[in-house]
């Protein structure tokens, strides 16, 4: 039983890879989406998962993602409220104490919070971050964020982001405050 379910309308296909029964209604199972027999003739309903519509949005925010892809970023997992994203750190990204400069891990941070307060396909944007830098990260070193809900009420979201390294020792925390604005990433309804 999905935990979020969005109902979309859409044209009868004859293709199906599984069938099943929910609320007393025959329906398909097709990939990730469950697709109900409606009375309506030539219509379908179709429950898409919270997960779904995550991963939708992701890949939505990542096709205009120029900043996170030109940094080697890569999308590890997404599910609504969490992201996980990893970087390697780069030459370019060495300062002049042989260390990660700070703005790159706050970059890497600042990414996997945007992803998760974008996975429920409501657009959202950063009101304020801040980042506490705990250990160092080296040149090689590969980066983890983890990025977790704590809040989400109204059109405020509170998240909060673990940098590691590939040893698993932390190094930095972050906190972002999030700001719903106007529009989806992806459309959840149509005809």
């Amino acid at each position: 039983m999905p935990k979020a379910c969005v109902l979309l309308w859409k044209s009868v296909s004859p293709a199906s890879e599984g069938a099943c029964n929910v609320a007393g209604r025959s329906s398909v199972v097709r990939g990730d989406l469950e697709v109900l027999d409606l009375p309506r003739r030539g219509a379908e309903l179709a429950v898409v998962t919270s997960d779904y519509i995550a991963k939708a949005a992701a890949n939505a925010m990542w096709a205009q993602d120029r900043a996170s892809q030109a940094l080697g970023m890569t999308i590890t997992d997404i599910a609504p409220g969490h992201a996980t994203l990893a970087m390697t750190v780069t030459e370019a990204m060495v300062n002049g104490h042989g260390l990660c400069h700070g703005g790159y891990i706050f970059a890497l941070a600042d990414s996997a919070f945007a992803f998760a307060c974008n996975s429920h396909n409501q657009r959202a944007v950063a009101q304020t971050c801040t980042i506490t830098f705990i250990a160092p990260a080296k040149l090689g070193d590969r980066l983890t964020a983890k990025c977790r809900e704590v809040s989400r009420v109204g059109r405020s979201g509170i998240y909060d982001v673990t940098v590691a390294r590939e040893d698993a020792e932390v190094v930095a925390e972050f906190r972002g405050l999030s700001r719903t604005v106007k529009g989806t990433l992806v459309l959840e309804t149509g005809v």
